[in-house]
């Protein structure tokens, strides 16, 4: 799964210089001043945080959305917040089955660039947290779908998003071991050439085809974890710089999952 990133205003505004022009930081650069708190170390998803995220509409043009999609259909604020944390994540395998995606899929996907995730690894009786990230790359694409919706009340219409999820890698399989879910899930990181692909108009079924071959784990190899402090509870760092620093267990040293 994909419940936490680290995803910077510096690393945001490096990448609307680069898909962009300065127009486009400047236009980044307002839509941010408002929200300091989206200078981000770690977002917890379950917060409902904005991100920065690129649309195939606009794919040079940032946009501000919030963690958990909402699709079309919902009626109102609160038939939102009941759904709102089921579609922080979508299972890539069916997000084109799914009533809660399906639409999406075919015709709002997107970018949520970040320069890391977060996943928790069971041990005993309690959870450590990991900082996974890629080897050579300092920030990275992940799959995404959105939404525009505006419920039965009259205001300025939300923009939301969703990470599309695949099967873990072996690295994932060795830290995120959940024993309520059914095997070890990672985000969808998308290389440089198939950031192109993810966005492309989707004409008929043989898109639905070509978009699902996106949908596979990220090669192991090319990534490294580390744990950190606990970023939950009362202990938790939350959102702070130091968030993604290693930080050493030594009872779990003993069984490291990625030794």
């Amino acid at each position: 799964m994909c419940y936490g990133v680290k995803a910077r205003t510096e690393m945001s505004l490096r990448i609307a210089k680069s898909r962009g022009n300065k127009e486009a930081v400047e236009h980044l650069t307002q839509l941010l001043a408002p929200f300091p708190e989206l200078d981000l170390h770690y977002a917890n998803a379950f917060t409902h945080p904005k991100l920065v995220v690129y649309t195939s509409d606009l794919p040079e043009e940032p946009q501000l959305m919030t963690w958990g999609l909402t699709p079309s259909w919902v009626k109102d604020a609160g038939q939102r917040d009941k759904l709102w944390n089921q579609t922080l994540n979508a299972r890539g395998e069916t997000i084109f089955e799914k009533p809660a995606f399906r639409s999406a899929a075919k015709k709002g996907r997107c970018l949520v660039f970040v320069e890391g995730f977060y996943e928790h690894h069971h041990f005993g009786k309690r959870t450590y947290p990991y900082f996974i990230r890629l080897k050579h790359r300092d920030h990275f694409a992940l799959a995404g779908l959105w939404e525009s919706w505006h419920g039965e009340e009259a205001g300025p219409r939300e923009l939301t998003f969703s990470i599309v999820t695949t099967e873990g890698n072996d690295l994932l399989a060795r830290i995120h071991n959940n024993p309520k879910l059914k095997g070890p899930r990672m985000p969808v990181i998308l290389t440089e050439e198939e950031e192109a692909q993810w966005l492309s108009p989707f004409q008929d079924p043989k898109d639905e085809q070509a978009l699902l071959k996106l949908i596979k784990p990220y090669p192991a190899d090319a990534m490294e974890a580390h744990t950190v402090r606990p970023l939950l509870g009362k202990e938790g760092l939350g959102n702070t710089e130091k968030a993604s620093e290693q930080f050493e267990y030594p009872e779990l040293l003993l069984a490291d999952p990625l030794a």
